[in-house]
Formats: structure tokens, sequence, C-alpha cells
């Protein structure tokens, strides 16, 4: 935060931090003490704790082709089974289960497939969706 605060002018500063296996208000908590710590250079700005309850991955889930340019296999034609819009807030694990389709969309076996970076396609995923 100090950083964010230091070096970028705003009036808001979003926080976001997910629940994972946490209460939200837990992070919530944690995300104020922070705050605190910085009250010296955080001044007349505002926060927005951001705590969504389930992952942000889960979010990621939807888009096949930006998950297929991130694994780095955009013309691939494997089918991915890829939840429905309406069923992607009650996924348990979005993130284990974004893992295994970029692994899989990947095309890699291996030592090539042990090496693969999940979390930078995780990324990635992100930066390939248009909107």
């Amino acid at each position: 935060m100090s950083t964010a605060l230091t070096f970028y002018a705003c009036d808001w500063l979003f926080v976001h931090r997910d629940a994972e296996k946490e209460l939200a208000i837990n992070r919530v908590k944690e995300i104020n003490e922070a705050w605190q710590s910085v009250a010296n250079i955080a001044g007349t700005n505002q926060l927005v704790s951001v705590v969504p309850v389930r992952m942000t991955e889960a979010w990621l889930l939807f888009d096949e082709m930006a998950i297929r340019k991130a694994a780095s296999n955009p013309s691939g034609k494997d089918p991915l089974k890829l939840p429905s819009l309406f069923a992607v807030d009650s996924i348990p694990d979005p993130k284990q289960q974004l893992k295994e389709l970029l692994r899989q969309t990947s095309g890699l076996s291996g030592r090539r497939l042990q090496k693969f970076n999940e979390s930078k396609a995780i990324q990635l995923v992100a930066d390939y969706i248009p909107d």
C-alpha cells in the first residue's frame, strides 16, 4: 500500500485480497490493519476493501481463446470443458481448474509440461480477454 500511495496519486485506493479459506471479515481486518500502518502517508485518501469470496480465477474460465493463447497453443483443437457462466460461482477450486485447463490446453507432455509456468499463464489469460 505504501508504494501505491507514494508513487500513484489517488483519491480512492482499492485493495484486493481473495478470501480464499478465510472469512471475508478477516481479510477486511487484514486490509484495515495494513491501512492503519500507512496512515501517515494515506492522508485524505479513501480505502475500498475488495474481498471476493470466490477466487477471481473463476471469472477467467469463460474465454476459450484467451486460455488457449495463455497456454501458448492458440490453434489447439482439443475441446475444453468450460463451465457455464451460471455455474462459475459454484466451482469449489477455480484456480486449480484453470491450472488444469491450461496444462491440458498447452499440448505439452513430460519434462516440458513439468516446466510449464501455470502462474504466469493465469496472468496471461486476463491479458488476452478483450474486454
